[in-house]
């Protein structure tokens, strides 16, 4: 059974973007374009019945497009060892009311709310061994400064991930479009 999640894609010259950050680190598996997204919510593994339901519940988010511009870097956990390297996402009100619609509808499709505060942010990579704190500080300062040119959102989408040997494989299972007039 997969895992589902709902999250914005990325378009390809932010993804593009992204490229020279994926290097100068160590042990790290840097995800690759068709890996790279930005979870909105997890889901985990749902039955069938349930996966319909949710999919149903977000075709009745309302949202309207909006812009955002990624920013900054870090990684999970904030402290301790590293296991992921992620790019942040800059301040964005209306990211977060989607993220509040999305969570309502799923609240009403019978899903336990969300436990974990949201941090919006784009894995680039996952950790594979121990890092050099020397390595990471510098990586992190050399890389300190990035930030994408503003990208539109006009849609959020309902992902399967599957487990492979080179990582999960993504799969778009349904998408929701943000149309203008369409807010609370």
């Amino acid at each position: 059974m997969p895992r589902l999640f709902v999250a914005l894609d990325l378009p390809e010259d932010i993804k593009r973007s992204l490229e020279p950050l994926g290097q100068g680190l160590g042990d790290v598996r840097w995800l690759g374009a068709e890996q790279q997204h930005l979870t909105v919510r997890f889901l985990g593994q749902l039955d069938n019945g349930c996966a319909r339901e949710v999919a149903d519940a977000l075709a009745l988010v309302p949202g309207v497009p909006f812009d955002l511009r990624l920013k900054g870097l870090g990684h999970f956990p904030l402290r301790g060892e590293p296991r992921v390297m992620w790019v942040g996402v800059e301040k964005s009100l209306e990211l977060q009311r989607l993220k509040r619609r999305i969570d309502r509808a799923l609240d009403q499709a019978g899903l336990s709310p969300d436990a974990r505060k949201f941090a919006p942010h784009v894995t680039i990579g996952r950790v594979r061994g121990p890092l050099s704190s020397t390595r990471l500080g510098s990586y992190l300062m050399r890389h300190s400064l990035y930030r994408s040119e503003s990208f539109p959102v006009s849609s959020f989408h309902l992902y399967s991930s599957w487990p492979g040997p080179e990582g999960a494989d993504y799969q778009v299972e349904a998408s929701y479009e943000l149309l203008p007039g369409l807010e609370e």
